[in-house]
């Protein structure tokens, strides 16, 4: 006998899984678009297949990305990079990088986000002066001995943080023209390259929130996050 219920957590997991996978497989689109099909001769598409292949992205669905992204498969909707920009809660400037085959569909979708949320996007320009233009390396530590701002300095990068979340795991901020020669020095040097790509960094931090208006702001970027069509955000906070 068939069930008359669904189990709503369940569906809920498929459902993130499912838009997990369309955004692995937009970004090998992305990724083969712009630097063609060859992920020896690609950092962005090698290391985009190795993040589908962690999520246990189907072969055949990586396969299509390349050939979707190299213009082999035509199937009349071609993804775009577009970004929007505005202020979220508490005045938290925020940059929000999308890929998609619909601007009619996300730009409405963003500006509800933003709404939802007592923020508002803006015009092209308004946030982004807020924010430098970077190159950014995340990589894994060839071991716990090795000295992170030393091993900047090896590689060219112009700084390098730790991160909060994942020990050994560290950002190499480099200027836009020297992120591939970064990243292969790291390479070179025993590094499990994670991220490679042009980015944004905030001048200057938004201070002065308390917890209440932090998670504000968190419940905000998360649900940018789990918009279709989101890549990457990038805040002041």
């Amino acid at each position: 006998m068939g069930k008359s219920w669904k189990n709503p957590a369940k569906a809920a997991n498929a459902a993130k899984k499912g838009a997990a996978i369309s955004k692995l497989a937009k970004e090998i689109s992305v990724a083969a678009k712009l630097g063609g099909g060859d992920p020896d001769a690609n950092s962005r598409l090698r290391l985009a297949i190795n993040a589908a292949r962690a999520e246990s992205v189907p072969k055949d669905t990586i396969e299509r990305a390349i050939k979707k992204g190299t213009g082999q498969l035509d199937d009349g909707k071609a993804i775009e990079e577009v970004m929007y920009e505005g202020y979220g809660p508490h005045q938290v400037g925020v940059l929000v990088e999308c890929q998609t085959d619909n601007r009619a569909r996300t730009a409405p979708d963003i500006r509800f986000i933003f709404k939802k949320h007592e923020g508002q996007m803006g015009e092209q320009g308004s946030v982004a002066w807020m924010f430098d233009r970077v190159g950014l390396v995340e990589g894994m530590a060839p071991n716990s001995d090795c000295d992170p701002e030393e091993e900047a300095i090896e590689a060219g990068a112009n700084e390098v943080e730790a991160s909060e979340d994942e020990q050994n795991l560290f950002s190499f901020y480099t200027d836009p023209e020297d992120l591939d020669s970064v990243q292969k020095a790291l390479a070179e040097r025993g590094w499990e390259i994670k991220t490679c790509e042009l980015s944004y960094r905030a001048k200057n931090k938004t201070e002065n929130l308390n917890d209440e208006q932090k998670n504000e702001v968190y419940e905000f970027l998360d649900a940018l996050d789990d918009n279709e069509d989101t890549s990457r955000i990038h805040s002041t906070i």
